[in-house]
C-alpha cells in the first residue's frame, strides 16, 4: 500500500483551473492489487483534474499494455490498451458514491487516491475471453463458418395438418371452452 501513495492528488490547495498530472502503471503496481487477471503491465496514464468549486472532474487517458494469460492455453502475452474515461466528484456533507463515475466527498477532504480508479478503469477494458493474438484469428474464423440454425416447432407440412386438427379435439377441451 505504501507505492500506492505515489498516486494521491492533493486536492486541498489547488487552484480553481486545469491541471495535469502523469502516472506510469507498472509490474509494481499490479503486484499492490494482487495477480489474479492481471499479472503485470506496462502503462501510461494522462489524467486531467478540472477543478471548480463545487465538481471535481478527471479525464483519463490510459494507453500501453497489460500481461494476461490466456484462457485457451495458458501462455502468458501482452494485451494493448487504449482507454479513455472521466470520473467526477462533488462536494456535500458526507462521503458517498452517489454513481460508477460520480463520487461525493466533504470539503474539507485534503487528497484524493486514484490508484484504484486506474486498475478499475484497466479491468473494465479486458476481454472477457482472454485469447493468446495467434488464437483470435482462429476464433474469428470459426464464428464465421458456424451454419445459422433456426429452429421451428412448425414446418409447412404441418400448417396444413393444423386446420385438420381442430375436428378431431378432445370433446372434453371444447365442454371447457364453453364455460365461458
Amino acid at each position: 500500500m505504501k507505492k500506492l501513495r505515489d498516486y494521491e492528488i492533493g486536492i486541498a490547495k489547488l487552484s480553481n483551473r486545469k491541471h495535469k498530472y502523469e502516472f506510469l502503471l507498472d509490474n509494481d503496481f499490479f503486484e499492490e492489487f494482487g495477480k489474479d487477471i492481471i499479472l503485470g503491465g506496462n502503462l501510461k496514464a494522462d489524467v486531467e483534474l478540472d477543478k471548480t468549486e463545487s465538481l471535481l472532474t478527471f479525464h483519463f487517458d490510459i494507453k500501453g499494455h497489460v500481461r494476461l494469460t490466456c484462457d485457451r492455453s495458458l501462455e502468458e502475452f501482452d494485451y494493448p490498451l487504449d482507454i479513455q474515461a472521466a470520473f467526477r466528484i462533488k462536494y456535500g456533507d458526507e462521503n458517498l458514491e452517489l454513481d460508477d463515475d460520480l463520487w461525493q466527498i466533504t470539503p474539507n477532504t485534503q487528497s484524493i487516491n486514484i490508484a484504484q480508479h486506474l486498475y478499475d478503469y484497466i479491468g473494465l477494458a479486458l476481454p472477457m475471453k482472454k485469447l493468446h493474438p495467434r488464437f483470435v484469428e482462429e476464433e474469428e474464423e470459426d464464428e464465421d463458418d458456424r451454419d445459422i440454425l433456426i429452429y421451428s416447432s412448425r414446418s409447412d407440412a404441418d400448417t396444413d395438418e393444423d386446420e385438420d386438427d381442430e375436428d378431431d379435439t378432445d370433446p372434453r377441451w371444447d365442454a371447457l371452452r364453453n364455460l365461458n
